[in-house]
């Protein structure tokens, strides 16, 4: 009977000392081994993983983080009645790895430092359920779900250089700045057996490509639609206009993004889940978005089952 009591005690500590908060010398990065949807609540915080320096979704100005995810997940962390914090992203060579750095396993330099939630993830059913060569899933740490917005690819181009873009083939003639090793950057360089390559300039940035534009370096810039929208909404690229072409042999012109959790967190999940469900279905995420100068489109997963008039409110045009 002594030892069934010190056994059960025993159990009770180590529940107790995984509850805890592990101090790695920085209070916003501090998490419990287990930080589930009570004890989230019971902290007063959320914290929100976005990508660092990548404007319009998520940077910094002075100091301050600004963005379009950012303001998604003040949001959330408002409807859930806790505090936003921010877990910055650093990108890692893949998806796999940023998921598994920042929302289940951690880095192996910082364990503690994950993320609740994370946004700006790829919402791909195909990539959720993608296998190894033994069959074995993965991403079975995560699950990818909540997808708030539907991106897709775009070109912004100078009116002095170029009369419009119906094609990408005048693009065989006309230089155009994509941020390197992208897709646009891929795409633009092999499409058409690589007649483009030639035209094709490197820039670290978008916005980088942007000021290439106006010192008329290049023509015209490509880029994804919120990443074009925010430039044009700048006083000096008032001049450049939005393309309104497709882009053959592509892949995915169009894709959703939504959010990850652990996959041992499905209560936070169902709870993040049906608070973005809201802000898709009434138009606030179309109005956020719009607060940011950006064009706003339902995701491809409401598409399904929404009807016209429904889709029409969502997207602001009710």
């Amino acid at each position: 009977m002594k030892i069934l009591s010190r056994m059960l005690a025993l159990l009770l500590f180590a529940q107790f000392v995984l509850a805890q908060e592990v101090n790695d010398g920085n209070e916003l990065l501090n998490r419990p081994a287990d930080r589930t949807y009570d004890i989230i609540l019971e902290s007063g915080y959320l914290k929100v993983g976005v990508y660092e320096n990548f404007p319009p979704y998520s940077y910094q100005v002075d100091g301050e983080p600004r963005g379009i995810d950012i303001e998604l997940g003040r949001r959330i962390a408002e409807e859930m009645g806790v505090e936003f914090k921010v877990h910055w992203i650093i990108p890692d060579e893949n998806l796999g790895d940023d998921l598994r750095n920042n929302v289940w396993k951690g880095h192996y330099l910082a364990k503690q430092r994950l993320a609740d939630v994370m946004l700006r993830v790829p919402y791909d059913k195909t990539y959720a359920y993608m296998q190894d060569s033994t069959g074995e899933y993965i991403n079975e740490q995560v699950v990818l779900f909540g997808p708030y917005q539907q991106e897709t690819w775009q070109i912004a181009y100078n009116p002095e250089k170029l009369d419009s873009v119906e094609t990408v083939a005048v693009f065989q003639y006309n230089p155009i700045g994509v941020e390197i090793d992208t897709l646009p950057d891929f795409y633009l360089t092999s499409a058409f057996g690589g007649r483009m390559r030639e035209q094709v300039r490197h820039f670290h940035k978008v916005a980088e490509a942007f000021e290439a534009m106006r010192n008329g370096e290049v023509s015209a810039v490509m880029g994804m639609r919120s990443e074009i929208d925010h430039e044009l909404a700048k006083s000096e690229n008032k001049a450049f206009k939005a393309a309104g072409n497709g882009f053959p042999g592509i892949g995915k012109q169009v894709w959703d993004v939504g959010m990850a959790i652990k996959h041992t967190h499905r209560q936070l999940g169902y709870a993040l889940e049906a608070i973005v469900d809201r802000l898709v279905k009434t138009g606030e995420m179309n109005e956020l978005m719009a607060s940011q100068n950006l064009r706003y489109s339902v995701p491809g997963y409401y598409r399904a089952f929404l009807d016209e008039q429904a889709i029409a409110r969502a997207e602001g045009n009710l």
